[in-house]
């Protein structure tokens, strides 16, 4: 039996299962200094009694955590740990853990191994981690599956990852129409069980066309003599096999669903959308979303390879190295005016960093907008007149503190003028950018989040220091 673990006692079974794997290695490598007649039953003998504890230990542990452990563990260690899970254990643990330490655990198990813990998936699991699986892999294990489930993995894996089809299930609770509530009640009580996250039944006509859902509070409360469409909704969420699970998480969260069904274009039923699948959609996407705006490619093992870690980190690098060297170009046509007056080479990364932090509060607030769907045509004006009132604002109140410590450190009220005058400006700027780069990452089709940092970096620097350098060499020479 699992447990589901808080927060510190997971950390505390990652403590353990360090401790344990750290007391093996000791074990084993003294024993295989010592010499000995049957060296190598000792060696089996004491190898089993050394992972003995271990196994005992990850055999309580819910597939969630043991997902944490193993992502926590380097590589020998990950290893020694995922070869102590039973099959069926280690396939949930497989769909669990992140899809950079999936490929690692693909990397270090023998193909028949693999196959042996894959196989005891559902079809539903078994698609969601088919895109980390060797094509001949997938193929045999799909092959194990029983006919009925390898229709359903077949089925599941022709959606895009980014479908409702992919995380739908094939497991529900349907009944006709035209039953009571008592022989609906005394259909699921023949049933040993019920799927995961039933909060309602749906109800089907002679075609199997869905005419509508009913809670299990509903069964409960009314007259077991009435007809169960006396509590039918018909209005409740359903979705297409093909609509974006973004859609999906955003109707879930704002109606607190737990289930929903999943229709096809004739309003038959082909599927069930679960609370736990949709936040496993959450989880991945919000997980690669935080890896793109840190100018990750994609996801990463903690202890990858440095060379595979290299490669993950070039590309927004790259970017990256380029807008500094155009930011840099700015600087350099002002070098004279710089060197006839040295403050301004102090006081410059003020004006780009005040930039650069307003840019990304707007940025982070338009992103977030975009991803719950709250921008509307005929919105982004009014976003942008809004933003553009709050920079004038702020930069008004700011660009006076910053003038007045300018020319309190260098005696110079000029300089605090044009250092007041570059910050609200600089401000307008980075708002305007902060709107405008998500809306048009978004309206391209990419994701408003992936490189929209380094954009905005390159615009609040470099128009920070041409404004800062600029309106000093109009006014301060």
């Amino acid at each position: 039996m699992t447990s589901i673990r808080s927060d510190a006692r997971l950390q505390e079974s990652l403590v353990e299962t360090t401790r344990l794997l750290s007391r093996h290695r000791v074990l084993e490598t003294l024993t295989h200094r010592q010499a000995a007649p049957n060296q190598d039953l000792l060696d089996s003998l004491q190898q089993r009694q050394n992972l003995a504890e271990l196994q005992k230990h990850l055999r309580v542990m819910h597939a969630a955590d043991l997902a944490y452990v193993l992502e926590a563990l380097a590589p020998d260690d990950r290893r020694t740990v995922w070869e102590q899970l039973r099959p069926e254990h280690a396939g949930l643990v497989f769909v669990e853990v992140s899809e950079a330490v999936r490929d690692s655990l693909v990397d270090s198990s023998s193909r028949d191994d693999l196959i042996a813990r894959l196989s005891t998936l559902d079809p539903e699991d078994l698609a969601y981690v088919s895109d980390s699986l060797p094509e001949d892999v997938l193929a045999d294990v799909s092959r194990r599956l029983e006919s009925s489930d390898r229709v359903a993995f077949e089925d599941s894996i022709r959606y895009e990852d980014d479908c409702v089809g992919r995380y739908m299930t094939r497991e529900w609770v349907a009944l006709p129409e035209t039953h009571s509530i008592q022989q609906a009640l005394d259909e699921l009580r023949q049933r040993s069980t019920l799927p995961a996250q039933t909060d309602r039944i749906f109800l089907v006509d002679s075609r199997h066309v869905l005419r509508g859902t009913v809670p299990l509070q509903a069964l409960l409360l009314e007259a077991p003599s009435s007809p169960i469409v006396a509590v039918l909704r018909e209005d409740d969420v359903r979705f297409g096999p093909r609509d974006p699970a973004s859609d999906a998480v955003r109707a879930f969260e704002r109606y607190d669903l737990v289930s929903a069904p999943v229709v096809d274009a004739r309003g038959k039923l082909v599927g069930r959308l679960t609370v736990d699948s949709v936040m496993d959609y959450v989880r991945q996407a919000s997980s690669l979303r935080a890896l793109k705006d840190a100018g990750l490619s994609g996801d990463e093992d903690l202890f990858a390879a440095p060379w595979t870690s290299a490669k993950n980190r070039w590309p927004w690098l790259g970017i990256n190295l380029v807008t500094a060297f155009l930011a840099s170009r700015v600087i350099g046509r002002f070098e004279g005016t710089i060197q006839q007056l040295a403050a301004l080479a102090t006081l410059m990364p003020i004006v780009a960093s005040i930039g650069g932090n307003t840019g990304n509060q707007t940025m982070a607030l338009v992103i977030r907008a975009i991803a719950v769907d709250r921008i509307q045509p005929g919105g982004a004006r009014r976003l942008v007149n809004k933003e553009l009132a709050v920079s004038l604002l702020n930069g008004s109140v700011w660009g006076v503190v910053v003038g007045l410590v300018a020319v309190m450190l260098y005696w110079n009220l000029g300089l605090g003028l044009v250092m007041s005058g570059a910050v609200v400006l600089n401000l307008v700027v980075a708002g305007l950018a902060g709107v405008a780069i998500p809306l048009v990452l978004h309206a391209s089709g990419r994701d408003p989040a992936q490189g929209s940092s380094v954009l905005l970096t390159f615009i609040t620097d470099a128009t920070g220091f041409f404004l800062f350098l600029g309106l000093a060499s109009a006014f301060l020479l």
